[in-house]
């Protein structure tokens, strides 16, 4: 057997997971501010995420396994921008921005220009993700996650919904945000989809009309979790949930 020389790198690898200024959460009168290095676990028992994001912590307790949710961090799921990442749909609908420092300053953008693709965002080199920032006034009043997976637990989305609304007194949605991850090359929203709800109670026949539109915009693979087709029916299913308030709180 011949044994190569190692490779050594001049990259240097620096662990953020200490630095205090990183983690925790914190609000001001418009804004929750959610540390980089804040883990699933604490957005989960985080009493700020429960009272202004319910639609957050719920998809934060699909995520892994306890040990998993320990560990991992809000930055992390951000910035490893997987198709499947489940923080991502309920931020996407919650309009967060990311807060982004380097030596040059600090920058905020929205996550949805932040994530770029499969595994790719807007980091400039020598950038950090120091926080996730949420307004307050979303005004949804209704929310729902759901993802299906290989398994109910401990499981990579095959596909994920997050849908929230802003419900009046008598059942019609004044506004209404979807996004779906796992489906296509970044989280998947459509105006289209959200402005087929405005003005509307949920329907069957409301809900069958939205999964025509999904089905017909995502754009999903095959992998060896799932079929592209299988993806595509999901997708459109999951809609089907919301009859009923079925699973939403």
């Amino acid at each position: 057997m011949v044994r190569l020389p190692l490779q050594r790198t001049e990259v240097p690898l620096v662990c953020l997971e200490g630095v205090s200024e990183l983690r925790g959460i914190d609000e001001s009168a418009d804004e929750v501010r959610i540390g980089a290095v804040t883990t699933h676990s604490e957005l989960i028992s985080g009493s700020l995420i429960g009272k202004h994001f319910p639609l957050l912590r719920d998809a934060a307790r699909c995520i892994g396994a306890p040990a998993v949710r320990n560990m991992g961090t809000i930055g992390g799921n951000v910035c490893t921008a997987s198709p499947a990442g489940d923080t991502l749909p309920p931020l996407y609908i919650l309009g967060a921005e990311v807060e982004l420092r380097s030596l040059k300053g600090r920058r905020r953008m929205p996550i949805c220009e932040f994530v770029s693709g499969p595994g790719r965002t807007q980091l400039d080199p020598g950038e950090v993700l120091c926080a996730v920032v949420i307004r307050k006034d979303h005004g949804f009043n209704f929310h729902h996650f759901e993802k299906v997976g290989q398994r109910k637990a401990m499981a990579i989305s095959v596909a994920s919904f997050a849908f929230a609304a802003a419900v009046g007194e008598k059942g019609s949605l004044a506004r209404a945000r979807c996004a779906f991850g796992s489906v296509a090359p970044t989280v998947f929203t459509s105006p289209v989809l959200d402005g087929l709800f405005s003005g509307n109670p949920i329907s069957e026949g409301l809900l069958c009309d939205a999964a025509a539109i999904v089905r017909e915009g995502i754009s999903p693979i095959s992998d060896v979790r799932a079929s592209k087709r299988y993806r595509r029916r999901v997708a459109g299913n999951l809609l089907m949930r919301l009859e009923g308030g079925a699973g939403c709180r």
